[in-house]
């Protein structure tokens, strides 16, 4: 009986401090994913794996499940155990992405998973994202060293490896996802904009030389020149498929399992899930999921702004960027603002990795700004 008290009063106690309004907005977005899951995803696993078409949604069930406990852990846990944890598997999924290359699996001409045997097959970067926050954080945080240039030169150090690592794959979608949330992290801990401005210029022209010049990047540049020139088919598929799909859907959507999207594009209940949630729901669906992600970036940019401990304004900022940049990067590739990158929606794309890493982050986001409260854990 005493035991069950405590728990329950562990409980009151969190529930009493984390910020209700991000989590309820996390929970919303989660079960939309899941719902959108449910209706995009029995199509492709009753017609093409000949299986129970709830495959994919009892797996996004369960992804979702193991979130939920996720974020609840990581948002209990006091901030500085939330540190240390963070830096522990910081290194732990680094050492996953470096395994990528040796023992990854290959699926499209990319390289970009691993499969332990012990765990299923995930995709070490996704993982490795939340964490990448918190240990350049904990770099430019650092009082002990005050000589800014040290910091930025050591910040930098570990994002090259993971570009380097990520260029193998190759990924250049999480290449350049890496890159903006380290210069923004930089960029919050008060560098001149002199630098930033000059650093974007140089790896705008490595990025093009590799695209140009290195066989191993011709895909890319298929991509880029088939975005300026629609009559190239060989890259233009999906988005074009996407785009139809939106048009058809018009603003309320042609109704629950109508949508014929799902059925032509390969993964589209990962990187196009809001084409196939246009479809079949409209225009309309996609308002209210950009507005609840704007409420939700608002809602930690305003806790932010309260914030006075430097490293916690940095992940939070850091890891509000992350999710708004995931995501305008997704919604532009479906609506062809960007050329095609394989990059899912947060919360709401089906994927063990993706929804796993989101919930890390959300653990994250929560444990930062909840009311500040002394408990053991």
């Amino acid at each position: 009986m005493k035991i069950n008290n405590s728990i329950y009063k562990l409980y009151y106690q969190w529930w009493k401090n984390i910020d209700k309004s991000i989590f309820y907005l996390i929970s919303l977005l989660f079960f939309m994913g899941l719902f959108f899951s449910l209706v995009s995803t029995s199509l492709i696993a009753s017609d093409k794996l000949d299986t129970n078409s709830y495959f994919f949604f009892f797996k996004h069930f369960i992804f979702i499940s193991i979130g939920m406990s996720i974020i609840f852990f990581f948002s209990f846990i006091s901030s500085e155990k939330l540190f240390f944890f963070s830096i522990i598997l910081f290194f732990i999924f680094f050492i996953s992405l470096l395994l990528v290359p040796i023992i990854g699996i290959e699926v499209k001409g990319s390289k970009r998973w691993i499969d332990l045997f012990i765990l299923p097959r995930f995709q070490p970067i996704e993982i490795l994202k939340p964490f990448f926050i918190v240990f350049i954080a904990t770099i430019l945080s650092n009082e002990k060293n005050r000589n800014v240039l040290i910091k930025y030169s050591l910040s930098f150090i570990p994002v090259l490896v993971i570009l380097f690592l990520l260029m193998l794959q190759p990924d250049i979608g999480q290449t350049l996802l890496i890159l903006f949330s380290w210069l923004v992290l930089i960029f919050i801990s008060g560098v001149n904009l002199f630098y930033i401005f000059g650093f974007c210029l140089l790896i705008m022209f490595l990025l093009s030389y590799f695209i140009i010049f290195v066989p191993r990047f011709e895909y890319v540049q298929g991509r880029i020149l088939s975005f300026f020139d629609r009559d190239n088919g060989n890259y233009n598929f999906q988005s074009e498929k996407s785009i139809e799909s939106i048009v058809s859907g018009g603003f309320l959507g042609k109704g629950i399992g109508e949508g014929t999207l799902k059925g032509k594009v390969p993964e589209a209940h990962t990187d196009y899930i809001i084409s196939v949630i246009s479809e079949e729901f409209g225009v309309i669906t996609i308002v209210l999921i950009l507005f609840l992600f704007l409420i939700f970036i608002y809602t930690i940019f305003k806790k932010t702004y309260f914030e006075n401990n430097q490293k916690k304004k940095i992940i939070l900022v850091g890891c509000a960027s992350l999710i708004l940049m995931q995501a305008t990067i997704h919604i532009g590739v479906n609506i062809r603002l960007f050329p095609t990158t394989g990059m899912t929606l947060p919360f709401l794309s089906y994927g063990g990795s993706s929804i796993i890493s989101i919930s890390f982050l959300s653990g994250i986001i929560l444990n930062l700004t909840r009311r500040r409260i002394n408990h053991k854990l």
